[in-house]
């Protein structure tokens, strides 16, 4: 069988996966502090040299590389934790964090199990008690970990330390989260990640911004473009498999009667 058939497949396969993760990053433009995601791929003498390589195995031998499907490989997806633009919105409970760290939310799941999650989504809101919640209800945590909870009847200030004031009293403190690697973090729902085993926290340097939005790190054209680009390259495998197809055709159909 001709190797070229198997290459274009896998060429196309590549693409189609960067495609699903940029319609996904257009499909949350407008989501406030959501990060964009991005793709990447291993050529065959990439994966080549890391098998040759591997002594994983039993015996310290280098495993086989299997069948020759020359080819490229999906790669690992990663996501791009840059700051997107701030929107000034007015509303004192609507906050941006300028720097590194996440705001640390307490999250329930509709099995009524809680755990901690962190966001850029500062989209919060007071709850009938007083809480601060996000728009999902889920509870913001402050100094400790703690609940946040505020006088409904009171208006609120807070300044760029995350210090929370009623009345002239310190009321309580947003927890701000950092992480020395963010590569142990991963997406939860489009907003949320949740850190993984290795994870280690560290103190975020940061200021808090009332009455903004961190938008989505997302440039719709960059986006638009980088599309265009992945369907071009898909419909070139395309082409490419159909012009093996129209050789075989021949090969069989022709090459007998000479």
């Amino acid at each position: 069988m001709l190797k070229g058939l198997y290459t274009a497949y896998t060429g196309m396969l590549n693409e189609q996966n960067r495609m699903d993760i940029m319609t996904n990053n257009l499909a949350n433009a407008n989501t406030v502090g959501f990060k964009k995601e991005g793709a990447t791929s291993q050529s065959f003498d990439d994966v080549l040299a890391y098998k040759i390589k591997d002594t994983s195995e039993a015996g310290n031998l280098p495993q086989k590389i299997g069948n020759m499907t020359l080819g490229v490989k999906i790669g690992e997806n990663y996501v791009d934790y840059s700051e997107g633009g701030l929107k000034e919105t007015g509303n004192v409970l609507d906050l941006a964090i300028a720097g590194n760290g996440f705001f640390t939310i307490e999250y329930t799941n509709k099995a009524g199990e809680t755990s901690t999650m962190y966001t850029r989504d500062g989209n919060f809101t007071m709850d009938s008690k007083g809480y601060l919640v996000t728009q999902d209800g889920d509870y913001v945590l402050g100094g400790r970990g703690k609940r946040i909870k505020l006088n409904t009847a009171e208006t609120v200030s807070i300044d760029t330390a995350g210090n929370i004031y009623q009345a002239g009293a310190n009321v309580g403190t947003l927890k701000i989260t950092d992480f020395e690697d963010y590569n142990y973090l991963e997406r939860y729902g489009e907003n949320y990640f949740q850190a993984v085993e290795g994870a280690e926290e560290t103190d975020a340097e940061t200021e808090i911004r009332s009455g903004y939005l961190e938008m989505a790190n997302i440039s719709v054209v960059t986006e638009m473009v980088n599309m265009i680009t992945i369907q071009r390259q898909y419909e070139a495998n395309q082409k490419l498999i159909t012009t093996y197809d129209s050789t075989l055709e021949n090969a069989v159909n022709q090459t007998g009667r000479v």
